[in-house]
């Protein structure tokens, strides 16, 4: 059933930040209802290629475990279901620009007059406050602001590179999880809701603690270091006889194991190499010193001699390896999911597991309008009301 098994969520959000809140919570077991516009439904769907049978691979991945409703936000008798889902809803979820919801009469203060209890969770391009709060955001603009597209790529002097995944998005989503998971226990003591304020911005930031802490410290900001640490060495990728492999020899002891596995008195001996301080220092001499060592043998070779000794090591892996591998498997991190019109197909797994209170993935993603009369029924409609809101084009109910 999952720990958060009947909490009510709303979820007015599109493409990734806001979706992968509300995915978090719905693997948690709450039940995430998705407002989506009339006609075409959310951006997601449009993301094309690829598909799976016509639907959008893209939204399949992002919007399973939730139930669906299709409904137009600019009539007012949409307006007016919005206002009946939030006004018994312990979490909203929304990713407009400011001041939408609020044109919309969905705003935070006017639902809080119907439902003091609400959490209202606001996931932005910067935040609802400072001189950015009414800009757009993406992804690709808040890893460039944040930081993160400067300490991204294969070293000083090459062209900006992003993360390959969507880190501020995702991220974004994860926090905002966080916050409305402690908005909740707040509410829980106390009976009041609050605003929950996120930011892609912010959520970039973050992973900038190392390169923050060394900027405070020496005033000067880090760059690229490809796969390499800004703190600790040797901690990156090397190439192999047949591949590339990540070696973790991060502090003192798994140093001396690594000149065991790589049987090297010289590397022991030598002092540019003697201490982390010092592998720092000469880090690209000590990369240049253990390349050809590990070009010696196979990838294979060298995570058995690894594993043996204690070293922290891993292959580098495509998505698809990945998703093949026996841990990923394991721990249920590639399964399948019922769908309506697919009847099945494979998303990526919950994340978080819990012994007492264990969350299933039990649907797929909703077509669109899939759950719009089930959930107006719910809400009091009648059969002849939701016809007639579907005839005049206000819901899609599939």
């Amino acid at each position: 059933m999952g720990p958060l098994h009947g909490v009510k969520v709303i979820e007015f959000a599109h493409i990734m930040a806001g979706p992968t809140c509300g995915l978090m919570l719905a693997d948690m077991g709450a039940d995430v209802i998705k407002v989506e516009r009339v006609p075409d439904g959310e951006d997601t769907r449009r993301m094309t290629p690829p598909t799976i049978d016509g639907e959008a691979a893209a939204f399949l991945i992002m919007n399973r475990n939730k139930r669906g409703i299709a409904v137009d936000l600019k009539h007012e008798a949409g307006k007016q279901i919005a206002r009946r889902l939030l006004r018994t809803a312990d979490v909203a979820i929304e990713n407009f620009r400011k001041g939408t919801m609020n044109r919309l009469g969905l705003g935070y203060e006017e639902m809080r007059k119907h439902n003091p209890g609400l959490i209202y969770c606001e996931v932005s391009g910067f935040g609802r406050t400072g001189p950015y709060a009414d800009r757009g955001g993406y992804d690709l603009i808040a890893q460039g602001m944040s930081g993160l597209m400067s300490i991204t790529g294969e070293g000083p002097g090459r062209p900006p590179v992003k993360c390959g995944a969507p880190m501020t998005d995702i991220t974004a989503g994860i926090l905002a999880a966080m916050g409305v998971l402690a908005a909740y226990a707040h509410m829980l003591k106390t009976g009041e809701g609050q605003r929950v304020d996120v930011s892609l911005f912010e959520a970039g930031i973050v992973h900038t603690y190392w390169q923050s802490a060394i900027t405070f410290a020496t005033g000067r900001p880090p760059g690229p270091m490809g796969s390499a640490h800004p703190l600790n060495a040797p901690y990156q990728a090397f190439e192999t006889g047949d591949g590339w492999i990540t070696i973790g020899a991060a502090n003192q002891p798994n140093w001396l194991k690594l000149i065991e596995a790589l049987d090297s008195s010289a590397l022991k001996d030598d002092p540019r190499f003697a201490t982390n301080d010092a592998r720092m220092a000469n880090l690209p001499a000590l990369v240049d010193t253990l390349t050809p060592l590990f070009k010696q043998r196979t990838s294979a070779d060298w995570l058995e001699r690894l594993e043996a000794v204690g070293v922290p090591a891993g292959p580098v892996l495509d998505i698809a390896q990945m998703q093949a591998d026996p841990q990923t498997i394991a721990r249920q991190m590639v399964i399948e999911v019922p769908h309506s019109r697919l009847k099945k197909h494979k998303t990526v797994g919950a994340p978080v597991k819990f012994s007492a209170t264990p969350g299933e993935i039990t649907r797929g993603a909703p077509i669109l309008g899939e759950h719009t009369r089930e959930v107006m029924r719910e809400y009091g409609y009648t059969d002849g009301e939701i016809g007639a809101l579907a005839a005049d084009g206000t819901v899609i109910a599939a």
